[in-house]
Order: C-alpha cells, then sequence, then structure tokens
C-alpha cells in the first residue's frame, strides 16, 4: 500500500477514493475516525488519508486526483434560459444536458 495524499475532510476522502476505484485503482480512507481527536494530537495527524493498493498505479492515481481537483469552471446558457455556472454539465431548472 502507498499514501496517496491527506484529504482536507472526511467528505472528499470518500470522494477522492470512491472515484479512484471506479477507474479500476484500489484505494482505501485510512485516519477517517480522528476527527474526534484533534486538539489532543496534532491537527495534521488527524486528517483522512489516501491510500492505493498497488504503487505501481502510484502516477495514473495521482493524475486521475490532480484532474478531480481542477475540474474547468464553465459558464453556459440553457435552452430553458438559465444561467449555469460552475462544473455544471447539466441544467438545474430544467436537467437539460450542456451543449457540445
Amino acid at each position: 500500500m502507498l499514501r496517496l495524499t491527506r484529504a482536507p475532510n472526511l467528505a472528499l476522502a470518500r470522494l477522492w477514493a470512491d472515484a479512484l476505484g471506479v477507474e479500476g485503482i484500489g484505494a482505501s480512507v485510512q485516519r477517517e475516525f480522528l476527527a474526534g481527536v484533534a486538539g489532543q494530537l496534532p491537527p495534521d495527524q488527524c486528517l483522512p488519508e489516501i491510500w492505493i493498493d498497488h504503487p505501481e498505479q502510484e502516477a495514473r492515481a495521482r493524475q486521475l486526483l490532480h484532474d478531480l481537483q481542477h475540474v474547468p469552471q464553465q459558464r453556459w446558457r440553457c435552452a430553458c434560459g438559465e444561467q449555469v455556472e460552475g462544473g455544471f454539465e447539466q441544467c438545474w431548472q430544467c436537467g437539460c444536458w450542456m451543449p457540445q
């Protein structure tokens, strides 16, 4: 196993580990229950960590993690007239997909 990174919170740690798993990279979250002892231990030692099962997948895992952390932000106008901003590919007003 190899530690890939620390996450700022448990929600992101789970999201990143699940996304790596979808791409065929075995990943797990470690230290997920240490938030409760923050203050008794140094805070940086209580952050959840993402570990991958196979060190030979490190380069691919780091690239996927980078892509997850740097989603391009877009602004587009839906056919219904709604202005959609951020990383959304679907209109929250009518559900139509972003035009290509």
